[in-house]
């Protein structure tokens, strides 16, 4: 029905009637693909999620044969490795949709809401067990389908609207995926309550009554999401009290139902004057959260940017993922493309999470979330190669240890009818993307010069004098924000073995020199090369390989539609990588005064 790595598979029955469980809907999958006597299907609930496949015989817990049967689709139609037994890193693998009740999207580059529209419920239940199937075919199973930034009518989804929420948890139920919903943390105001204050009794015994009640309708909910204190949210400091005192308010309401509370790390001074030179931004959610460090509730789960800032092209780690020791965290990745070219721009990501789990201690990190890119679009994803971020995104929040080039060969083998050259062709297209889009857009650690407010397209000065503390404070003689001891001392909140490596130049990888160190232009990286040379240089090599993948991706035999979307948007991608390579050259040229080595066009 939808154009996705699905389209091989028989699609889903009209009748749902007979398949309430996920194991019903395993012995289902599995008789379209094989005939029935061809596997067993042994049930052990102490396995949960994971699986077992020996033989002819696939064991597993309820959700466990589901995840087992997909694992044994995805070897026979796309070649995958079959795993002899398996289970999931994480327990929650979540999506957080960023959706408005009007049928927006914030963030959303793949059209409008696919369960919203004009402040009402409005979906189609088959494109939604459709959705659900993408997810249990690559082991996700919690979606959060509300906005964080949670406005009315949305508070309802907790009140009134709970009869509408529980039907739409029925559509979901049959593929092991429960529903989360985001939460105003000053809901009881809208319910008549004088305060929030979470150590008050009476907003106390507000949130046990609502939690009660959720639960009575969606009795499988898989708890609350928050963001608070931030960007104008209400939260916990309104009162004087911590994040701590915040969370465990809604958490306890949650813990006689089996509920998780989510609660985002995202939270930051968003009025900074650009002049004050010591505040940084990237310092806050360390600030306000490691010190809470085993206050929490054990059904509270942190929710952590991979970065310490927003999204952007290359962050290091954010500290915070690498000193709560004693309190369950979630990491937090952004599938919708906002800084990384908006399902526009061809930015596989599977690379760059390989790398953050490469350096993330796995001790105490329950749970795997991705902003999602998911919308309404024909294709859910606007490009229809950034179907591979979501099917990539579920095996390596089941397995981190994935590799990124089989997850985009899996992909590719089960979404188009490619020969083997043109598949490998593809993949190294897809695999190096990430690399060109850091070329033109973000390179040496450089961060937020992207156009203000639709954060597409380069505008070096545009967040440069803002209220959001997104500086890269480039002048005549240099760049970068000196973040080692000698300047905003963010450096001091990593273990002392990354803080050494970061904090001398010469050790500090050149990806991320500008991110640690203000630098003249001058300086010379590992290679020789002078700081503004390599600025020219990445720039130009940039939207030169741009052009190239242009022509070798709308070479591929890609059939209708995807393959007039994708030359469409490669086209845009090549016109928005010479803006790029053009408008930052320009800028470091004006500032500089340095003219590029090897003479080629730069704007005066």
């Amino acid at each position: 029905m939808y154009r996705n790595w699905l389209r091989k598979f028989p699609d889903l029955p009209a009748d749902f009637s007979a398949l309430e469980k996920p194991s019903d809907l395993a012995a289902w999958e599995l008789s379209q693909w094989l005939p029935a006597h061809s596997f067993t299907l042994v049930k052990e609930p102490d396995l949960g999620d994971g699986f077992r496949i020996s033989g002819s015989t696939v064991t597993g817990g309820e959700t466990g044969l589901l995840y087992g049967v997909w694992a044994l689709l995805r070897h026979m139609q796309g070649g995958a490795p079959l795993p002899a037994e398996s289970s999931p890193r994480y327990p929650l693998r979540m999506i957080n949709c960023w959706d408005n009740m009007d049928g927006s999207v914030e963030r959303g580059y793949a059209g409008r809401s696919l369960f919203f529209e004009g402040g009402e419920f409005a979906y189609d239940p088959a494109r939604i067990r459709h959705l659900a199937r993408m997810m249990a075919s690559v082991g996700l199973n919690v979606i959060c389908i509300n906005n964080v930034n949670v406005h009315e009518p949305a508070q309802g989804l907790i009140a009134e609207r709970l009869p509408e929420l529980s039907a739409l948890a029925d559509l979901f139920r049959p593929f092991g995926v429960r529903l989360m919903v985001s939460v105003d943390f000053s809901m009881p105001l809208r319910e008549g309550l004088p305060t929030a204050d979470p150590l008050d009794p009476d907003v106390q015994a507000w949130w046990r009554r609502t939690a009660e009640k959720v639960y009575d309708e969606v009795p499988d909910l898989a708890g609350f999401l928050v963001k608070a204190d931030s960007e104008g949210r209400p939260g916990p400091f309104t009162y004087g009290r911590s994040h701590a005192d915040g969370a465990n308010l809604l958490a306890r309401a949650l813990k006689p139902f089996g509920g998780t509370l989510v609660w985002r790390c995202f939270v930051y001074n968003c009025r900074q004057d650009w002049r004050d030179t010591a505040t940084d931004r990237g310092k806050a959610a360390f600030e306000t959260y490691q010190p809470l460090d085993g206050l929490f509730e054990d059904n509270v789960i942190l929710q952590v940017k991979n970065g310490p800032f927003d999204f952007q092209i290359r962050e290091p780690l954010s500290p915070l993922l690498l000193s709560m020791k004693k309190t369950s965290l979630a990491l937090e990745v952004q599938l919708a493309q906002e800084y990384t070219g908006q399902q526009i721009d061809l930015y596989t990501m599977a690379p760059l999470w390989r790398e953050i789990f490469e350096d993330l201690p796995q001790e105490n990190l329950s749970a795997a979330a991705a902003v999602s890119n998911l919308g309404r679009d024909e294709n859910y994803f606007g490009h229809p190669l950034a179907a591979a971020n979501f099917f990539g995104f579920g095996l390596m929040s089941w397995n981190p240890d994935f590799s990124p080039a089989e997850s985009v060969a899996q992909w590719i083998r089960l979404t188009y009818d490619f020969s083997a050259e043109q598949a490998d062709n593809l993949k190294r297209w897809m695999l190096s993307s990430r690399e060109i889009y850091e070329l033109y857009a973000g390179q040496l650690g450089l961060c937020w010069m992207i156009t203000p407010h639709t954060h597409y397209g380069p505008n070096p000065s545009g967040y440069e004098y803002d209220l959001w503390g997104t500086y890269h404070r480039a002048s005549r003689d240099a760049v970068g924000i000196d973040r080692t001891e000698k300047g905003t001392g963010y450096i001091s909140q990593y273990p002392p073995e990354l803080a050494d490596r970061y904090r001398d130049p010469e050790t500090c990888p050149d990806n991320l020199l500008l991110f640690f160190h203000r630098l003249p232009y001058s300086f010379a990286l590992k290679d020789g090369c002078p700081l503004i040379q390599r600025l020219y240089d990445d720039h130009f090599e940039g939207a030169e390989l741009a052009a190239r993948m242009e022509r070798e991706l709308t070479a591929l035999p890609f059939p209708e539609p995807d393959a007039g979307e994708i030359a469409r948007r490669a086209a845009k991608q090549r016109e928005n990588a010479q803006n790029w390579r053009d408008v930052i050259n320009t800028f470091f040229h004006r500032l500089s005064g340095v003219p590029d080595a090897r003479g080629r066009k730069i704007y005066d």
